[in-house]
């Protein structure tokens, strides 16, 4: 028989209430027994405020006086009881009582400091880190490490991120992923059959003058990877990444043609198509590039096909901070877009951020929305009140 209820049977009658609840917490707390002390200390503090010791109802059903410093006394108990699971390593039941309270700081810089032992399950740790949005970027590396690139294909294609810049760094590290996954290959390939190995450090070096490498019906890495790779950077702003992402498009393009599937229109040729956006987004041969975009819009039916070709057109002069040609885009191409394509920038956005208010309204007009064409009017006014204000 467990001691603890004749000692707490004993405290109780010689100490009061008080002194027990104390002797309980603290024995919860020695025996590293946390959730039991939760529950503890919630008694407590309800003993202290007078009401039934057992939580039977929400904290909403207690008198209204007692409700507030209750509610704090739960809050108080979850952060206690979760620092002590963090203490001991065990996120998954932290989590609970972070979760809770609605603060997952505590659990994020708990993950990003965590390193799993040999032979530990992974999975709690992914859900939490990644699923429930903790700490995105470890959970990312931690799929990427513990499961491989098409699992992490899959998590980040179905992942809602909460900004661009975590999005951004995952696709980064697929990038590189398959980078070095290809590169490693064309180095084994290139060392067997020239019987030393190659010194180029980049996948574009070590193509060079090796058209050999392409002779055979045969690709160094899945294909499906490396279609959906390219695809996904085409998210990625000027970095490192960027120029390994374009020459996995150029090992794409030299491929023989049945590794080569087909897109969806503005992308069409896969990995072509990829690579003129990417030289774009690099700064090298944009007008070109603004050329081969544009020529695809206007040579579209975009009743047919949708309009996403022409949202690529309005994102890529918004990338280059074009606004005005991005407008000028979107109202001839997407003005009467029933469901403007997701990540494009409204016809409203670009008329906000170029200040052309008689445009929105003009717009309005001609798709019979007199909302709309009331906002670009009054910003019209207001802009033109702010004008003569400056002068």
């Amino acid at each position: 028989m467990d001691p603890i209820f004749d000692e707490l049977e004993k405290t109780l009658a010689a100490q009061g209430p008080q002194k027990a609840l104390d002797q309980l917490c603290a024995t919860l707390r020695q025996r590293k027994e946390y959730d039991k002390l939760f529950y503890a200390l919630l008694m407590k503090k309800r003993h202290e405020l007078g009401v039934y010791p057992v939580p039977t109802d929400p904290a909403q059903f207690l008198p209204e006086t007692v409700q507030k410093p209750y509610e704090e006394a739960i809050r108080e108990a979850g952060r206690l009881v979760g620092q002590l699971y963090l203490e001991e390593k065990d996120i998954p039941r932290a989590w609970m009582y972070f979760r809770m309270l609605g603060e997952s700081e505590p659990v994020a810089r708990a993950l990003e400091n965590y390193h799993f032992k040999e032979e530990e399950d992974c999975q709690p740790l992914i859900e939490i880190a990644f699923h429930h949005g903790v700490n995105l970027r470890k959970g990312f590396d931690w799929i990427l490490e513990r499961y491989g690139i098409c699992s992490a294909i899959t998590q980040v294609s179905g992942q809602e991120f909460p900004n661009l810049e975590v999005r951004q760094y995952c696709v980064q590290g697929l990038v590189r992923a398959l980078y070095d996954q290809l590169r490693g290959r064309l180095v084994e390939d290139i060392a067997a059959r020239e019987m030393k190995s190659p010194a180029e450090p980049t996948i574009a070096g070590l193509m060079a003058g090796r058209d050999w490498l392409f002779e055979e019906e045969f690709s160094h890495i899945d294909v499906s990877h490396l279609g959906s790779i390219v695809q996904m950077s085409i998210s990625l702003s000027p970095c490192p990444e960027l120029q390994m992402a374009r020459e996995l498009c150029e090992y794409g393009r030299r491929q023989k043609p049945r590794f080569q599937y087909p897109g969806d229109p503005p992308f069409e040729n896969h990995y072509h198509d990829y690579a003129v956006y990417l030289a774009i987004v690099a700064g090298e041969r944009v007008e070109e590039g603004l050329a081969h975009f544009r020529a695809k819009v206007e040579n579209s039916d975009l009743a047919k096909i949708g309009a996403f070709p022409a949202a690529v057109l309005v994102n890529l002069y918004v990338r280059l901070n074009r606004l005005p040609e991005a407008l000028a885009v979107a109202r001839q191409y997407l003005a009467g877009t029933e469901n403007p394509p997701p990540a494009c920038p409204s016809i409203a956005e670009l008329c906000k951020e170029t200040k052309e208010f008689q445009t929105l309204a003009a717009i309005a007009r001609e798709q019979q929305d007199p909302v709309h064409f009331m906002a670009g009017l009054l910003a019209a006014r207001q802009e033109s009140g702010a004008r003569q204000s400056v002068r």
